[in-house]
């Protein structure tokens, strides 16, 4: 008789799965979906190599901030933590108003217009991201930090995934929530296609001479859209998307310069620029992933689709991501299906994957509209948008896909 004992790995095989999902990446939208399926009652683990540093009233309002759509705003609520991200610091905003500087037409959405009361809330990404992972413990997420996914192997009913600082683990689902550099996108031999803008987004928090008023701010210019978004402490956040040189220029100037170049290229809307934080820049891209999953994987958020930050979307797109995988895999539970089976990825996968296709593709077509320069084109666009902003139903339309309605 053999009495040969099995080893640990071999003994790990023979066992079904110690999760129902590992999730892989703790930023903002990484941190959700593990939330979201923990609270929707699967067995869920998130792997993050850092855990992210702990937000506080008294620092300074971080320089990476989102536009919270509705839409990502009923989930925040649903897992029960959008109270307090709100009462913590979030600038709320009403009405957006969009201008084109080579023409002059205007198009102006009103949360009143709408039957709203807002259009949505900008706020920091480190809030959103420290509540979601205050949240984590109480949901029952099994959180593993700091490690890093070394590799992974795809068994029949479940992925062993091998990590650095800390021990293996197995589980029947793998969601890759790990950036827009994505190693495990790579590792699934998953290819993306898209474009660099050769731009760069300049960031900073100013102040201005006249209140922001509730107001999401965006001029179009040849170089590339200005942003300015109402912070809850009354300055605004900027976004000021330039061609690699000019952002290296502009982030290069003396404080006053910089004030006065911003005043400029914001048509002096608030007024003057009075003051202004440090400045920041980060790359612009257009990035769609080929896929949305494989074997016992998905993609999502940054990991399948970065877009151009010109309408404000990337993290709500991310965030309706989490949402339709979360009702897809409650679908499958009470089915009776593996929740990884083929078919119940590829239903996740075709739905995202087109819905994500078409935005991005839409803010991309919006962003080389603004960058005509050709004088019949430029005139044809400014017809567009005073007709756009003329036509109610169509500006309904509009206002409400952005807001995930």
């Amino acid at each position: 008789m053999n009495s040969t004992l099995p080893s640990r790995s071999e003994a790990s095989r023979r066992r079904g799965p110690a999760l129902d999902v590992a999730v892989v990446g703790g930023g903002m939208v990484g941190a959700a979906t593990a939330l979201t399926l923990a609270r929707a009652g699967f067995a869920t683990a998130l792997i993050e190599a850092r855990e992210p540093a702990r937000w506080s009233v008294d620092s300074e309002v971080d320089l990476r901030v989102v536009g919270l759509a509705p839409s990502s705003i009923a989930l925040l609520h649903e897992l029960g933590v959008w109270a307090s991200i709100r009462d913590s610091r979030a600038g709320p905003y009403a009405h957006m108003h969009v201008w084109d500087a080579a023409t002059g037409a205007t198009i102006h959405f009103d949360a009143a217009t709408e039957g709203r009361d807002l259009l949505g809330y900008i706020v920091e990404n480190s809030l959103v991201q420290w509540r979601l992972w205050e949240a984590l413990d109480g949901a029952g997420v099994r959180r593993i930090c700091p490690a890093q996914v070394e590799g992974y192997e795809v068994l029949d009913d479940r992925v062993q995934l091998t990590l650095a600082g800390a021990d293996a683990l197995s589980a029947r689902l793998l969601v890759a929530a790990d950036g827009a550099g994505s190693p495990l996108r790579a590792r699934a031999g998953i290819d993306t296609r898209g474009r660099d803008y050769a731009q760069r987004g300049v960031v900073a928090h100013v102040s201005t001479e006249r209140p922001h008023q509730g107001t999401a701010w965006q001029r179009f210019l040849d170089t590339g859209p200005l942003a300015l978004l109402p912070l809850a402490d009354g300055r605004s956040s900027i976004v000021w998307s330039l061609p690699e040189d000019e952002a290296q220029r502009v982030l290069s100037l003396d404080e006053r310069s910089f004030l006065n170049e911003l005043g400029v290229a914001s048509d002096f809307r608030l007024g003057c620029i009075t003051g202004t934080t440090a400045r920041a820049a980060f790359p612009l891209r257009l990035q769609l992933a080929e896929a949305y999953q494989a074997e016992r994987f998905v993609l999502l958020g940054d990991a399948a689709h970065t877009v151009h930050p010109l309408a404000g979307q990337g993290v709500n797109l991310g965030l309706r991501d989490v949402t339709e995988l979360r009702d897809t895999l409650v679908a499958a539970r009470e089915a009776g299906h593996d929740l990884a089976a083929p078919h119940v990825l590829r239903r996740y996968a075709r739905r995202r994957r087109s819905a994500d296709s078409l935005d991005a593709l839409g803010f991309d077509a919006l962003a080389r509209i603004y960058g005509w320069r050709a004088a019949p084109l430029v005139a044809a666009r400014g017809l567009g948008v005073r007709l756009i902003d003329r036509l109610s139903p169509i500006k309904r339309k509009l206002a409400e896909h952005a807001a995930g309605l």
